[in-house]
């Protein structure tokens, strides 16, 4: 098993902890992560667009104008999708992008972006990470005390509304439970910031 070094809020070192090589020592399986994150941005369109068909655009009674003799094509509508204001050829309309990808395969995609962090070093473990009270500044000081890169993503065992509103305000940072976080997320912000009890509920999901 990996060991990695835990940081207390001040960035100083306080113990280790081992991480379980089959949630966090595998190889990264790129099929897995590309598929699930393609699979996520699918999920999250609302699939409004929409532009109307030469059978919906206003007009289209009278023939625009006469057969011959004006030097121009022969036209019988106006609501053709050649005339300006006219229909649109094959016009979007509103569908639901949502599919599903197998179980199995999105653990893979969680498992792999673990263990990513894991191999780029880009995983902060601290000990604890408790506020009195929501403050922006003291997050802030905790964020720049274990050297977080400015796209950081915190990860806590339970929803905890002082961490949440503490980050809410900062720029590049999120927090999310376990529960709740995704491949996308993890792969996309920088620095994985978890409490030791995230990393020991997170075990106890994926083992």
């Amino acid at each position: 098993m990996a060991k990695v070094t835990m940081l207390n809020m001040a960035g100083a070192e306080a113990g280790s902890i081992e991480l379980n090589d089959a949630i966090f020592g595998i190889e990264p399986n790129q099929f897995a992560v590309h598929t699930v994150v393609k699979n996520y941005l699918a999920n999250q369109r609302q699939g409004t667009q929409s532009a109307k068909t030469r059978a919906e655009v206003r007009g289209g009674g009278r023939k625009p104008f006469r057969q011959k003799g004006t030097g121009r094509h022969r036209q019988g509508s106006s609501t053709d999708p050649s005339q300006v204001g006219g229909g649109v050829v094959f016009a979007p309309k509103p569908r639901d992008y949502r599919y599903t990808v197998p179980k199995k395969l999105r653990r893979l995609a969680m498992k792999s972006a673990l263990s990513s962090k894991v191999q780029e070093k880009e995983i902060i473990v601290l000990d604890s990470l408790n506020f009195e009270a929501p403050k922006t500044k003291e997050m802030i000081k905790v964020l720049e005390n274990v050297k977080a890169a400015k796209k950081a993503l915190i990860i806590t065992a339970d929803k905890d509304e002082n961490v949440i509103k503490s980050a809410a305000n900062i720029p590049g940072v999120k927090t999310t439970m376990v529960s709740q976080m995704n491949v996308y997320e993890i792969i996309n912000y920088t620095s994985f910031i978890a409490t030791k009890d995230a990393i020991q509920k997170i075990e106890e999901v994926y083992a």
